[in-house]
């Protein structure tokens, strides 16, 4: 369920896209620091929703903790 009927969340998605189509990666802190947004996840699958192609990667960091990566195929 899309829940882009909200202001504050259609805004992140926007600011979220520009990002990616920009030839940019993001990340979980990357959209708090960058966007306030707590649910980088969330806002990735709305995008998707919308029929926008965002590839997911994996990442370790150095403590051992993992958290996604999105990036996007620009042409």
């Amino acid at each position: 369920m899309s829940t882009l009927n909200d202001e504050n969340t259609r805004s992140q998605c926007a600011k979220i896209l520009n990002h990616l189509q920009s030839g940019k990666t993001i990340n979980p802190l990357q959209a708090l620091n960058q966007y306030g947004c707590f649910r980088l996840g969330a806002r990735i699958y709305d995008l998707k929703q919308d029929g926008f192609n965002i590839d997911k990667r994996m990442v370790t960091a150095e403590n051992g903790k993992k958290y996604a990566e999105y990036s996007m195929r620009v042409n």
